[in-house]
């Protein structure tokens, strides 16, 4: 597993290589003392030998290394997770550890690499040390150089949002992107960058920096410094994914086993759950967040939501605006007055009598400091109402109002602060605007989802996404973890409030908008994009009485065990879920038609299933016909093959009953 290969060019180099013996990295320190890795699975070159190393402020570089130990270690493990795409999470990897000195001087840095069969890890750490005590990042010198010209799917960096639409090109054609960064070699094998852990530390974006070569480029502070730390210190992890197909991808656990233990000692608060809310009519400009004859977060509507969802096993209702102050965030009163129409004490309480979450709602606008000096009280009000959700929201697209960045490393710090505060209040989050999502749910369990990526609300009030976008969604974005995406939209082209929309200037809407899938496709997304705490976004009045809200009702987002059944990036995804002894599947494509055929072999053997299947019909039109559908029931077992004919941008949902 590790190999000592002697002089290369005058250097030294140390080898590791996974469990299973297919990826193998090469830490290699040259004469100068420049300190470079390399990348191969099957002996393949993935990564071309890459620079490692820091510049900081006011210290010269630390770039020239000697070596002074390694040691190579084996971990093999199974833990349990509090809840998650699988319960179950086997952490086995080889890990070498190395520690330097720099070549002239007597500051110290150590790097740890973690390879797990699927993909690898490694970061720096600083330990405690007389020569350098505390220091100012200005640039981490990390290079990813691609062995190969890849294709890329991308977003742009951007220090402050997510909500782009992917983009496909070569990575000889990128500037500056975020990660999770998944690439298609020509070989046809597949490669994800991201990091996990994010801790105390800004995010990481990548650098085009000519021909296939990538780096670390690092969200700044406003003063234009990177991180500002203290040995002892460490850095995230940064990662690579690496899988002979698309959908390898997804069955890896790789950032959770790079993120420590859970923090939190009882976890039975922590909980997933489905919800509705006061949502999806505010965006297509029925209702509105704040005061006004057209309000939507009223004490008589809240009731009608609450009994909507104790009648049809949903867990919480969300309520967007209603506090005061709606566009007044950095007030107390935008997270703790409520409207004149509004009773939050007679609402939590008629919540709680029918066993129903109420999903508190925070909108910050980007005004964190304010919000922090009120968050506390907000949460401690919370936990006398029986309040277990907070949504919080950052919407704020220049930044934070005190000048710093989303991704920086202030801001990183904020969302962990909040974290750990809603975990003393027995609080799960689902985050809006956030950081990136590392794996630190893991770490803090009760950080259930977020958005961080373009999601359904596009769709009321812009060109929209189209199908291709939630093909592409689960091997980028959600690689990083859970995406309230807020699926389940049954009136396509908002024809049922025809004559009863606005727009934002409160003028009777005359755009032309709607969701660029068919009904099916939106079942399936439950399944597709995963997220603990599931919102089925659209409006109640559009699922009372609709047979495919038996789909929605039946759907238990507490899963036990994940099967990826097919996939290719941007085309189409197919994907079993267990809960119990129920398993829920989702296919969806984009804007291609086409037939699956699927092998039901993660039944069990020798039992006989129900298959409920919600599906296109030979009627279904993406552009005329978008809610036709139909359900069909049959018989199935483990040894058969389900076909599925999906139309362009569809979908089918199927949910499997033992008999």
């Amino acid at each position: 597993m590790l190999a000592l290969a002697g002089c290369l060019g005058g250097g030294k180099t140390l080898e590791v290589v996974s469990p299973d013996k297919h990826l193998a990295v090469q830490l290699h320190l040259d004469e100068r003392g420049e300190l470079f890795y390399q990348v191969r699975r099957d002996g393949n070159a993935i990564i071309t030998p890459s620079k490692l190393g820091f510049s900081f402020k006011g210290h010269p570089p630390l770039d020239k290394f000697e070596l002074v130990d390694a040691k190579l270690s084996s971990y093999d493990n199974t833990w349990t997770a509090v809840w998650g795409e699988r319960k179950r999470i086997i952490n086995n990897y080889n890990q070498l550890f190395v520690e330097f000195k720099e070549k002239r001087g007597d500051r110290q840095l150590n790097v740890r690499f973690r390879l797990y069969d699927d993909g690898l890890g490694f970061r720096y750490e600083f330990p405690q040390q007389s020569a350098f005590k505390s220091f100012v990042i200005m640039n981490e010198m990390t290079q990813f150089n691609l062995a190969e010209d890849s294709t890329a799917w991308w977003i742009p960096a951007d220090y402050d949002s997510y909500e782009k639409l992917y983009k496909t090109s070569k990575v000889s054609e990128l500037r500056q992107v975020q990660t999770p960064l998944t690439m298609k070699t020509p070989a046809g094998q597949y490669v994800s960058i991201h990091e996990a852990a994010l801790t105390d530390y800004a995010s990481m974006t990548l650098s085009h920096q000519g021909e296939y070569n990538l780096e670390a480029e690092l969200v700044p502070w406003q003063d234009g410094t990177k991180v500002k730390a203290a040995t002892p210190f460490q850095t995230p992890w940064r990662t690579l994914q690496i899988t002979d197909s698309a959908s390898g991808l997804l069955q890896s656990d790789l950032l959770l086993n790079l993120n420590e233990p859970s923090r939190i000692d009882d976890t039975s608060w922590i909980e997933p759950m489905n919800f509705i809310g006061v949502w999806w009519g505010v965006h297509i400009g029925v209702h509105t967040w704040q005061e006004g004859p057209r309000h939507g977060a009223t004490t008589e509507r809240a009731k009608q939501y609450i009994d909507f969802a104790a009648a049809n096993n949903i867990g919480g209702v969300l309520f967007e605006g209603w506090n005061k102050g709606w566009d007044n965030w950095g007030t107390r009163e935008a997270y703790l007055v409520p409207t004149d129409d509004f009773n939050l004490q007679e609402v939590a309480a008629y919540a709680r009598a029918k066993n129903v979450s109420i999903v508190g709602h925070n909108e910050t606008g980007g005004n964190v400091e304010a919000y922090e000096q009120h968050v506390e009280e907000v949460f401690s009000l919370y936990q006398k109402l029986g309040i277990r959700v907070v949504k919080t929201g950052y919407v704020a697209e220049q930044g934070f109002s005190n000048g710093e960045h989303h991704q920086g490393q202030w801001g990183v710090n904020h969302y962990r602060r909040i974290v750990k505060l809603a975990a003393k209040y027995h609080i799960m989050l689902n985050v809006h605007e956030p950081v990136k999502d590392t794996g630190i749910r893991r770490t803090w369990p009760n950080m259930m989802t977020r958005e961080g990526a373009r999601g359904g609300e596009w769709n009321a009030w812009s060109a929209g996404n189209n199908a291709n976008h939630t093909q592409i969604l689960p091997f980028t974005r959600l690689l990083a973890g859970p995406m309230d995406y807020t699926v389940g939209i049954f009136d396509i082209d908002y024809s049922r409030f025809s004559g009863q929309r606005y727009d934002w200037s409160n003028k009777p809407q005359t755009g032309q908008f709607r969701v660029h899938t068919t009904l099916s496709h939106q079942l399936a997304n439950l399944v597709t994009l995963y997220s603990p705490l599931q919102m089925m976004a659209d409006m109640i009045e559009n699922y009372i009485d609709h047979p495919a809200f038996k789909f929605i009702r039946d759907f238990d987002p507490d899963i036990d065990e994940t099967q990826v059944l097919d996939g290719e990036i941007g085309e189409y995804v197919a994907i079993a879920r267990r809960s119990g002894d129920v398993w829920m599947l989702g296919a969806t494509t984009g804007t291609s038609a086409r037939r699956l055929s699927l092998p039901l072999d993660f039944l069990l053997p020798e039992k006989q299933y129900q298959a409920e299947i919600y599906q296109d019909t030979a009627q279904t039109d993406c552009a005329a016909g978008a809610e036709n559908y139909e359900i069909v029931t049959r018989t199935v077992t483990a040894s058969e093959v389900l076909n599925l004919q999906l139309v362009e941008c569809g979908g089918a949902a199927v949910r499997f009953t033992a008999l």
